[in-house]
């Protein structure tokens, strides 16, 4: 018999009690606090669209601030509370909740709700990630392209509330959980920063600095498929790019639109947002082969080998993501300028020989890092998912 087992047991022998959020808690509903209120210090503040991508169940340091006299407006939270979001794209994202554990009061927004209670903090925020707790908000949910559930709403969800000391064991377990995840997600991180360190140190050759346009060109000829003279056609595009799979091989009078012709072995590089910069290498082309006008098709000169080209865009992923322009993020892409501009040591072709089959042995290592270390954290996640709905499983009392 596990410890919860024996607490609930001897503390609640009859059941738990289930009750509405709104007589356990107070609901107070943000407002205001567009993103252009962050200052560089002052209030700690919690806008609602950073607990989905930057908090997890709790958080003890906020990642923006306001002004205090900004702060004097808004919804505040107390050390305890918790902020809860009221509006998302998705069910899944509505009513995603971050126990606010920190020494000082801050302050939420528009789109969230605090929830003063006297319950376990971290115990009500992982029974938000329940599978309970889905189904209910499901049910109160409004809406078609924004999903909305209000504090009016939140208030119904009916709570199981455990004696104290039920609720601070669940969160011990869940905790161990928590950390576990948290380690494997650094060990990640910290693999893949090596990896590109290493990538990195290997192209900083002693050569005399160059840029990238001294030995590149652009290929690739709009071809419209009435003017494909083969019976099929292999035709990389970025959906499978995406998803990193070769081409589709498909008839000319399946194709649709106009493709660039792929005429001898070239580097693909994506030149549209969000795909940037995602790089293709094309050593062999058999056959008929066209690419999607979202990609420039790059052929190195005779000094630079394509293995090494393509390491080289590579290692400059991050520099030419920061590149891209346009009006509108969908509109966004990288200019061929950017791409000449790059600036590279080319060593000797012997050398690049030597290196490439170094980096090749990294991105081996990275290939079995990919298999590795997310699979147990995927792993993790599953059973954590597990044994927190399991711990949040009552027998209701009479």
């Amino acid at each position: 018999m596990s410890r919860i087992d024996y607490l609930i047991r001897h503390l609640c022998p009859i059941g738990v009690s289930f009750k509405p959020l709104g007589e356990i808690a107070r609901l107070v509903r943000g407002n205001g606090m567009p993103k252009t209120d962050f200052t560089d210090d002052g209030v700690g503040a919690i806008h609602y669209g950073q607990i989905y991508t930057r908090y997890g169940v709790w958080a003890t340091d906020t990642i923006s601030f306001v002004a205090p006299a900004t702060a004097a407006k808004l919804a505040k939270a107390e050390p305890g509370d918790i902020i809860i979001t009221n509006t998302s794209e998705n069910v899944e994202d509505v009513g995603k909740a971050v126990a606010w554990l920190g020494s000082e009061p801050i302050v939420t927004g528009g789109h969230a709700t605090v929830i003063k209670h006297d319950q376990d903090s971290k115990y009500l925020s992982y029974w938000f990630q329940s599978e309970s707790f889905r189904v209910q908000k499901k049910a109160l949910a409004t809406g078609t392209k924004v999903i909305d559930v209000s504090a009016k709403q939140l208030a119904k969800v009916r709570v199981p509330v455990p004696p104290l000391e039920v609720q601070r064991e669940i969160v011990r377990v869940l905790d161990q959980f928590t950390q576990l995840e948290a380690e494997l997600e650094a060990e990640l991180v910290a693999r893949h920063r090596q990896y590109e360190h290493y990538r990195h140190v290997l192209l900083s050759g002693d050569q005399a600095p160059s840029v990238l346009g001294e030995y590149v060109s652009f290929a690739g000829k709009a071809v419209t498929p009435s003017a494909m003279t083969e019976t099929e056609v292999a035709i990389y595009s970025l959906p499978a790019f995406d998803r990193g799979l070769g081409p589709e091989r498909m008839r000319p009078q399946d194709v649709g639109s106009a493709k660039n012709r792929i005429s001898g072995p070239s580097v693909l590089v994506a030149k549209l947002n969000p795909h940037i910069p995602r790089v293709w290498s094309l050593p062999v082309v058999a056959g008929g082969a066209y690419a999607s006008p979202e990609f420039y098709q790059l052929v190195p000169d005779m000094r630079l080998s394509l293995d090494y080209l393509a390491h080289l865009l590579r290692d400059n992923m991050s520099t030419l993501a920061g590149l891209v322009t346009g009006s509108t993020n969908s509109h966004k892409r990288l200019q061929r300028e950017h791409i000449m501009n790059v600036p590279v040591r080319v060593p000797p072709l012997a050398e690049q020989k030597r290196v490439v089959v170094l980096l090749n042995q990294l991105d081996d290592l990275g290939a079995d890092l990919s298999i590795g270390l997310p699979a147990e954290l995927a792993a993790r996640r599953t059973q954590y998912e597990y044994y927190r709905d399991r711990l949040m499983t009552f027998k209701e009392a009479a």
